[in-house]
């Protein structure tokens, strides 16, 4: 499966795709035929030299030789039709794993995941602040861990390892309730290159926002999902990512779509931006004001041990913040929808992404429509996922300027 250098996030619901029938091109090809199976589902042979454009007998040898790497499997045959029953050829599960580190300002959490995005085992660790020492330390244990679990044969499929971290930490430090020097080490520390010197694999690494929403273009539900849209994460602080034609773009610094940046007003002389309202740091503040410990939040987005008059005032105050954003961003592009996710139990997301629709469809938005404002399908395990994406689209997926609408 060598090939060129390719787009970290590609997935594009497609009709038709352009192959090539050149035996120069055939880790291309095979490139192609796996995205087309991961975006659409399992398909017959004939189906998928249709969608194509490559002959029978070509894609008759690329099937043969994905299914002899183990990368994908016969399903069962659809019988009822004339002529031979149609075989859909699906992605093995076990056909390749993949490691994903989330780094937050309060957790670090690895996971473990299949072919299909499946996270099969994962390990965590909450702290005060992040420090590359920890990170490191962290990552090599969880590595050894996470591979003691598989098979030696599954061992070989591990394909990388992606890093999803917050760029520009020492920002933040105090924010963070920490002196400068706490977090200066993150200045000149590359955790990526120490964390692969004793991995037998890749290791990549992107903005923490932009991998959450990598993880939404790879992995989230495609149907009905414009090829634009603009995806909010929330975690300890409120980030995002910026997709145009089903692809993230972040820009010449990959730091495109600091969406907690966005300016919403001011307060006597000070501008608000919506990192300030918006963000779980919130929630910690108030729950730390009130005598509580904000553990209650950090050690699962599950369930949360918290006061309902806190996290109801949060959720006025955030999705005010989000629909000012949201606003703001249509002003610029025409989206075709909003998708809000993050750290937190289903039934709060539930309640913002409502709350904020109702905020914004109060704004005047004269000369502009807003997009549809949805929920994340990817959940909290976004950041994780999203770095476990980084090394599968590295190997297995197509150049986005490889597909094209029919």
């Amino acid at each position: 499966m060598n090939g060129p250098t390719i787009d970290a996030t590609s997935n594009k619901t497609v009709s038709r795709v352009r192959g090539s029938n050149q035996t120069g091109v055939r880790a291309h090809n095979e490139r192609l035929v796996l995205t087309l199976i991961r975006q659409q589902g399992p398909l017959a042979k004939a189906e998928i030299a249709r969608l194509t454009g490559l002959s029978a007998q070509t894609v008759s040898v690329i099937m043969r030789s994905l299914e002899a790497d183990g990368l994908l499997a016969k399903g069962e045959p659809i019988r009822g039709r004339v002529g031979q029953p149609s075989v859909p050829i699906e992605l093995r599960p076990t056909g390749a794993f993949f490691l994903g580190l989330k780094v937050g300002r309060r957790s670090l959490e690895l996971v473990l995941t299949d072919f299909l995005g499946v996270i099969r085992n994962r390990v965590q660790l909450t702290h005060r602040f992040p420090s590359p020492d920890g990170v490191v330390m962290f990552a090599r244990h969880g590595v050894s861990q996470l591979l003691a679990e598989l098979s030696e044969e599954e061992r070989g499929r591990v394909a990388g390892m992606g890093i999803a971290v917050p760029f520009r930490l020492w920002d933040w430090a105090k924010t963070l309730g920490l002196d400068d020097e706490e977090m200066d080490d993150w200045r000149t520390r590359d955790i990526r290159a120490e964390i692969e010197e004793r991995c037998d694999f890749p290791v990549f690494l992107q903005n923490d926002a932009s991998a959450a929403c990598s993880a939404e273009v790879v992995f989230g539900e495609t149907e009905g999902r414009p090829h634009d849209f603009l995806y909010f994460f929330i975690g300890f602080f409120i980030g995002g990512g910026l997709v145009l034609d089903n692809t993230v773009y972040t820009g010449k610094t990959g730091n495109a779509g600091a969406v907690g940046s966005v300016p919403i007003g001011f307060n006597g002389n000070k501008l608000t931006q919506l990192v300030d309202v918006a963000s779980l740091s919130c929630v910690e503040d108030a729950m730390i004001k009130n005598g509580l410990s904000a553990d209650a939040i950090w050690s699962s987005p599950k369930n949360w041990d918290a006061p309902t008059e806190i996290i109801d005032h949060w959720i006025e105050e955030a999705s005010q913040g989000l629909a000012y954003a949201i606003a703001s961003a249509a002003s610029l592009i025409d989206f075709g929808c909003v998708m809000i996710d993050g750290w937190m139990p289903e039934t709060v997301r539930s309640a913002l992404v409502q709350r904020t629709k109702s905020k914004a469809a109060l704004l005047n938005t004269a000369g502009i429509e807003l997009p549809d404002i949805r929920i994340g399908t990817i959940g909290s395990d976004a950041r994780a996922l999203g770095a476990a994406s980084l090394p599968l689209s590295e190997k297995f997926l197509v150049d986005r300027n490889a597909l094209m609408k029919g």
